[in-house]
């Protein structure tokens, strides 16, 4: 470095550096020792700019003597402190799908301060050009924000530059809602099948696919009728898994229908005689859906298993999820409340459960005036 330090009207250090100006500022301390933040340019008064660009962030929190990091070395950091706080497996496995496929070829390489708004809206824009669901783009969106909002928090970044970036809008699609009639005749497809309990469970109950394969009898309460949710089988790292629930509305008790908790004892029946059949080779793990010899069932073969019953039925539009839509529908309709639907579902608020079933709302508000109006007219 050449030239002749010298002030300008107090604003910092600035040097006559080769054919421009350079200035420095102290930061702090970074990994033992004093750290500097040095700015170069043309003109003085872009040095300056600069200079005071730096004072900005500095008041403003970021931690400038940290050591410089792209996005894609802090989404690495973000990953490894994400699993040490206890992120379930199958949470890491879709942050890093995200990670691979979207964000690092598009923004690994950039300085993380140096992630503008402006940046992160065009990237969800190409996603969202390149015919990507608004599913995953928000998806996307949630994770920079989610992985900002922690850099910002160890002083890595000034501001999560995320936040104001408006995800795009869902759109609301209407599907077809399963009709008592079409229930009653997936019924008796589903009649002596294996997994009648099953499919009859996620249909009267609302069990979700990993709810069900991680149902264990220890879970069911045969002389009250009822059964808790404790644990769900999830893939994680290419193995399957016996995980705790994602929320605590998703860990609950709820009541049984008689008929199937009937259905219930003569699975436990079916199963006692399968594990005679396969002897040793028999892995107790106490679940109530297991595979052959005991461990937990693959959710693939359940899907697999459903298409050929739905096709069956003549319900080829129907997905296995769509049961537990049909169980609020109907529960609903049969007069329960929302909020007692929340707690069957699992739902984490009532308000998603008032907007994803607001297509019944009608015939539910319907019902209830013509019930008070003979209370008035007799």
């Amino acid at each position: 470095m050449s030239g002749k330090r010298r002030r300008s009207h107090g604003e910092g250090s600035v040097f006559k550096y080769r054919d421009g100006f350079a200035a420095v500022l102290e930061v702090g301390w970074g990994e033992g020792k004093r750290s500097r933040k040095w700015v170069y340019g043309k003109t003085e008064r872009e040095v300056l700019g600069k200079l005071a660009d730096l004072r900005r962030r500095q008041e403003q929190g970021q931690n400038l003597a940290a050591a410089p990091r792209t996005v894609g070395e802090w989404l690495d950091e973000w990953l490894r402190m994400k699993e040490r706080d206890g992120t379930r497996p199958s949470t890491l496995q879709g942050y890093r799908k995200l990670i691979e496929n979207h964000v690092r070829p598009a923004l690994g390489r950039l300085a993380l301060d140096k992630l503008t708004p402006t940046v992160i809206r065009r990237l969800l824009a190409e996603k969202t050009d390149s015919g990507l669901s608004a599913t995953t783009v928000r998806h996307i969106h949630g994770l920079i924000r989610n992985s900002l909002g922690d850099a910002e928090r160890e002083e890595l970044v000034h501001r999560n530059a995320a936040k104001s970036v408006r995800p795009p809008a869902m759109r609301q699609v209407e599907r077809r809602a399963l009709g008592v009639d079409e229930a009653k005749r997936l019924l008796d497809v589903l009649k002596g099948h294996r997994l009648e309990a099953l499919y009859v469970c996620a249909l009267t109950v609302g069990l979700r696919r990993g709810e069900l394969l991680g149902l264990a009898w220890s879970d069911i309460d045969f002389d009250a009728g009822t059964l808790t949710v404790r644990q769900t089988v999830q893939r994680a790292d290419g193995r399957l898994q016996l995980v705790a629930p994602k929320t605590e509305r998703s860990r609950r008790t709820v009541p049984v229908p008689a008929q199937t908790v009937a259905l219930f004892r003569a699975h436990r029946r079916q199963q006692a005689a399968d594990r005679l059949a396969v002897g040793e080779r028999w892995q107790d793990h106490g679940l109530v859906f297991p595979s052959k010899v005991g461990t937990p069932m693959d959710p693939d073969h359940i899907d697999r298993t459903w298409h050929k019953i739905r096709a069956a039925a003549g319900l080829d539009w129907l997905r296995l999820h769509d049961l537990r839509h049909a169980c609020a529908t109907f529960l609903l309709v049969s007069g329960a409340s929302p909020r007692t639907v929340m707690k069957v579902l699992g739902h984490s608020q009532i308000g998603l459960t008032m907007n994803t079933y607001a297509h019944v709302l009608p015939e539910i508000e319907r019902a209830a005036v013509d019930e008070a109006a003979k209370h008035l007219f007799g």
